[in-house]
């Protein structure tokens, strides 16, 4: 049974930085892509980064580029999120997801098969 686990979030004031985790589980991610997503109240989920396990390449949203940085660490089955120069409209319910598709962008998500439960990034201002 596939797992995401997602951990990090918080409230943060604007400037600060923070690093969410998600910890996958359940089987082989090496040949899956995995994304980070955000939802704030009221609006639809957003793509925000992603990374293709087995090589690295990653893809980011406009709006977090220069700020974001998406990782991966193979021996511990984790995908991470460094957010830094945080802004208040950054304020959403994160959510880690893996696409087993390897063809296209995958940056919509449609093309996502499993889902974390997300954590909450609340930024101040």
């Amino acid at each position: 049974q596939v797992q995401l686990v997602e951990s990090g979030g918080g409230l943060v004031q604007a400037g600060g930085s923070l690093r969410l985790s998600c910890a996958a589980s359940g089987r082989t991610f090496s040949g899956y892509v995995m994304g980070w997503f955000r939802q704030a109240p009221g609006k639809e989920r957003e793509f925000v980064a992603r990374i293709r396990w087995s090589v690295g390449t990653t893809s980011y949203a406009d709006f977090v580029k220069g700020r974001f940085t998406i990782s991966r660490d193979n021996a511990k089955n984790t995908v991470y999120l460094q957010m830094n120069s945080l802004k208040p409209e950054d304020t959403a319910v994160y959510y880690c997801a893996a696409a087993s598709t390897v063809w296209g962008a995958i940056t919509t998500k449609y093309e996502y098969d499993y889902w974390g439960q997300g954590t909450q990034v609340t930024v101040s201002s």
